[in-house]
């Protein structure tokens, strides 16, 4: 069974490897969250990383999210947050627990949906760079797993659009339909993100 941590470590270095398909000429491309361009979206998920680090740091998350300077380059700004993030979360105790407004989370399941978040964003990333790489199998798998305990009918409104049916074979594109995106390339969900 892989630990939370190596989960983490997987899905922060898939995104790592789809940042390396981004270009400068990139940034206005439109990605599967239909609201935003390849640019916003590197800064989202740089600014949904900085905030999973501070809750492993301070302990709680906060419901409104600090305001942050905007990185010029949303790319190296990213690098570095993913690798900080893998760093002292490496360190991180297996018994503590998150406040998340009125309840307390174990740091697994922090770190799980830390994991889910990070890696279907890496996949956004190589879907707007126009450069297949899907999600790897194995973590695709277990992320597929997770999300399937972490997202319910009661909280999927507020998270990801709903399932879209697909025809592509395997837990990559199992888990990016459940998640409310085409696997398949069809046409751009227009509520196919991770909301905020």
């Amino acid at each position: 069974m892989t630990t939370y941590v190596e989960l983490l470590h997987r899905a922060a270095n898939y995104t790592l490897s789809a940042i390396d398909t981004v270009t400068p000429d990139r940034l206005s491309r439109p990605t599967p969250c239909k609201q935003w361009n390849l640019h916003m979206l590197l800064s989202h998920i740089g600014e949904s990383v900085a905030a999973f680090e501070e809750s492993r740091v301070c302990g709680h998350v906060a419901l409104f999210a600090a305001q942050r300077t905007t990185a010029t380059d949303p790319t190296d700004s990213l690098r570095d947050r993913l690798t900080r993030l893998m760093d002292g979360w490496s360190a991180a105790s297996d018994d503590r627990y998150i406040a998340v407004a009125d309840h307390r989370l174990p740091l697994s399941t922090i770190a799980a949906t830390a994991a889910l978040e990070i890696a279907v964003h890496g996949w956004d990333i190589v879907q707007a760079s126009g450069r297949g790489q899907p999600i790897p199998a194995d973590l695709a798998a277990e992320l597929l797993r997770i999300s399937t305990q972490l997202i319910t009918d009661d909280n999927r409104h507020r998270l990801f659009a709903p399932p879209v049916h697909t025809s592509v074979p395997g837990p990559g594109a199992e888990l990016i339909a459940f998640l409310g995106r085409r696997p398949d390339g069809g046409s751009l969900h227009p509520t196919g993100k991770v909301q905020r």
